[in-house]
Parts: C-alpha cells; sequence; structure tokens
C-alpha cells in the first residue's frame, strides 16, 4: 500500500493484511484487519509503531515514499509491544540506527524480552506526563496500562490534534479506505463491537479511568488514530468512539438474553427452543448459539450486550461437552459483567450437567435464576413447560434489572 498523507506531514505507512481470519489465534476477523504505523516528518522524522513481521518490506516502501525516496527515522516510538505492532522493530532499528527509542516504563520490560539483542538500542522511558519536541511538534505521552496490555500507551501531538491510541479503538478491517467516515456506519460499529468484546471487554474498568483521565486533561483531539482498522476523522467521530468505549465499558443491561448450548441427540436443543419461547413472551430479544455452528468468539460478541446467559449441554463423561467448556473457559477470560445467568441440560445414566455449568456461571459473579431444568434422555410436556417457565423467570429478571 502506498502512504496516506492524513494530516500535513503526516502519513499512514501501515499494512493491510487483507487474508487474516484468526486474529492473534483466538478471535475471528472476517473482515481481515491492518497494523497501522504513522510517521511525521519534522526536525527529527518520527515512526510511531511498526507492523507484523512479515510486512516489513511495506513499511520500508512507504517510509522511503513518504520520505520522498530518501528515507530516514530519527526518532522511534513504540506505544505497544504485540508483535503485530513491534514484529519488525529490530529491522528498523538495524537498518535506520534512530536517535532515540521511545517506549512507556512497562514497555521497557517488554522489549527487553522480546528483543534480547537490544542492550545498545537507544532507549528512553517516557511515564505519563513526558514530553518530547520533535522541531515545530511536541509528543505527550499517556500510559494506558493494561488497554490491553501493561506497556500501552497513547502518543499524542496538540499542535496537530492528533492521538495515536495503540489498541484502543481499533476494529478488525482490511480495506483501502482509511477513514471511518468512508465505510458504512453500521458495519464500523459492528466491528468496533466485536474488537472491543473479544479483547478490550476484561479491562473495562480501565478504560473508565482513561476515559476520565483524557477528559480531565481536556485534550483536543480530532483525529484518533488506532493501530487496527480506520482512523477516526473530525471531533464527531472521536467523540463517538470515545463515548461508545465508555458506553461498552458501563455494560448497562439491555432487553437481551444468549441461550448457548450443544447437543447430541437434539434434547438439549429442543430445551433451547423452549427456552427461547419463554423469554420471547416476556419481550426479550433472543439469540440462540449452537457452539457447534459458531465460534467462540462470535458467540461473546453476542453475550457482551447481552442481559442474560443460559447455557446448556448434554452430560459427557460425567462433565459437559467440550465446545461448551471451550465457550465458558473463553468467556470467563473476558469477565463479563452485570449477567444473569441459567443452566440447563440433558443426560443419560449420569447428570452432571446442570451442576457443572451452574457452578462455571455463578463463578463469573452471574446472579442465577432458579430452578434450572434437567432431563433424562428425551424432554416431555413436562420437560418443556419448565424450560419455558425458566424463560420467563429469566426474561423476568432481566426487565427488572434494565428498569432498576
Amino acid at each position: 500500500m502506498k502512504p496516506v498523507e492524513i494530516k500535513k506531514d503526516i502519513f499512514w505507512v501501515g499494512a493491510v493484511d487483507w487474508n487474516s481470519r484468526d486474529f492473534h489465534g483466538y478471535s475471528l476477523s472476517p473482515r481481515g484487519t491492518t497494523y497501522n504505523a504513522f510517521l511525521v516528518k519534522d526536525e527529527k522524522i518520527t515512526l510511531f509503531d511498526t507492523v507484523k513481521a512479515e510486512f516489513h518490506d511495506e513499511l520500508l516502501c512507504s517510509i522511503a515514499q513518504a520520505c520522498e525516496g530518501s528515507p530516514r527515522l530519527d526518532y522511534i516510538v513504540v506505544n505497544h509491544l504485540e508483535p503485530d505492532h513491534a514484529g519488525c522493530l529490530d529491522r528498523i532499528v538495524e537498518r535506520f540506527h534512530p536517535e532515540k527509542i521511545f517506549c512507556s516504563p512497562m514497555g521497557e520490560k517488554a522489549l527487553r524480552s522480546y528483543y534480547h539483542h537490544s542492550q545498545d538500542w537507544p532507549l528512553e522511558i517516557v511515564p505519563t506526563g513526558a514530553s518530547i519536541k520533535i522541531g515545530k511538534r511536541t509528543v505527550q505521552f499517556i500510559e494506558t496500562r493494561m488497554l490491553h496490555w501493561p506497556d500501552n500507551m497513547i502518543s499524542y501531538i496538540p499542535e496537530d490534534k492528533i492521538a495515536f491510541s495503540s489498541d484502543a479503538f481499533g476494529q478488525n478491517w482490511a480495506s483501502n479506505e482509511r477513514f471511518v467516515d468512508e465505510v458504512d456506519s453500521h458495519a464500523l460499529d459492528t466491528a468496533l463491537g466485536d474488537y472491543y468484546a473479544n479483547i478490550v471487554l476484561p479491562y473495562s474498568p480501565v478504560v473508565l479511568k482513561v476515559l476520565d483521565q483524557l477528559a480531565a486533561m481536556k485534550l483536543d483531539i480530532d483525529m484518533l488514530c488506532p493501530d487496527h482498522g480506520l482512523i477516526w476523522r473530525g471531533h464527531e467521530a472521536v467523540a463517538h468512539a470515545l463515548d461508545t468505549y465508555r458506553e461498552y465499558a458501563l455494560q448497562k443491561p439491555h432487553k437481551k438474553a444468549v441461550i448457548v448450548y450443544d447437543t447430541m441427540w437434539h434434547s438439549t436443543e429442543k430445551m433451547a427452543r423452549a427456552i427461547c419461547d419463554g423469554l420471547s413472551d416476556e419481550g426479550i430479544s433472543v439469540r440462540i448459539m449452537s457452539v457447534k455452528h459458531n465460534h467462540h468468539s462470535a458467540i461473546m460478541r453476542e453475550v457482551f450486550d447481552a442481559s442474560a446467559v443460559l447455557v446448556g449441554s448434554p452430560t459427557h463423561n460425567n462433565g459437559i461437552l467440550p465446545l461448551v467448556a471451550d465457550v465458558l473457559t473463553y468467556m470467563k477470560g473476558l469477565r463479563p459483567q452485570n449477567k444473569i445467568g441459567a443452566a440447563f441440560g440433558s443426560f443419560g445414566w449420569s447428570g452432571e450437567c446442570v451442576k457443572i455449568l451452574t457452578e462455571q456461571l455463578s463463578g463469573m459473579g452471574m446472579e442465577m435464576v432458579e430452578p434450572s431444568v434437567k432431563v433424562k434422555n428425551l424432554p416431555s410436556h413436562e420437560t418443556y413447560q419448565a424450560c419455558y417457565e425458566l424463560g420467563k423467570k429469566v426474561g423476568q429478571a432481566i426487565n427488572a434489572k434494565v428498569a432498576a
């Protein structure tokens, strides 16, 4: 890709990964992704982040074009050490021999553990409040620890009202467009939500603190540049990104429930449908998601803005089916808050499934609705009625939570 001048003498020099579908080995990226890097031409030519290792040549080519055929780098700012943003840092350092490399205090620790030969690099540590001059411009640094790694930070240039936000406010989106106002807004918000639900969600308390910190600093930002996806251009777009992240982080209840299940001989599946009827009759929007047909990251995207999670599984080897266990493990790591939970399942000769599911959901802090429903072999009319009543009880609990 060619470099794109996003402001006077400030260039996007990143790479587009059109073929990415498995993001970091745990989340789907159906639209692909980008690895955004930015070059600022001033008295000190400064590069903000690099790209994934296999896109090294594209980065070099973009830098050369932005520098009009005479590439040089005086400074490198490392906002984040994850390999999709610093994967070719060592090769860039070797190629350009920068005067200084800037990173956060936690970034130094990460850098030393990734690049064992970096002892002689001209590293400077920039905690929150530190700033540097690169010519007519100033770069201010704001640590954003655990958003989503300990080393993350934001770099802000007040003269251009531009902030390089690292992973925050990003989306997995491969395209030749560079700005959010160039694409469909609904699709963009979906991608933003997918990214938040599967990557940022566990750090929601940090998100709220960072948003409050940025507000207190009264930074004038009219361009917000994440390390993945499209750039937020204009005060209105930046405000939308900030406000949406606050809404996500608060995890307020909505009139929505997700039924997650696996099934062996369709008994648990039939129970899920009966539960759905009860929820529907309470005015709740429902998503039924088979773990065989939905990736755990797609399930998490729906769980993210739901008020209730109802999980069903047959008993299998005195436990639950493996794909249900996978989803629950993934969900637990993302630490969803303010959820109502319920369990259901079927069994043949031993019936541990509901007990295990209840323990897993309550262990995530969910408010459990009882009684759960468990049936031996095939559901009967009475079983379906119990499932329907469970759905209604959960629906009533959701309505009460939303109204509170």
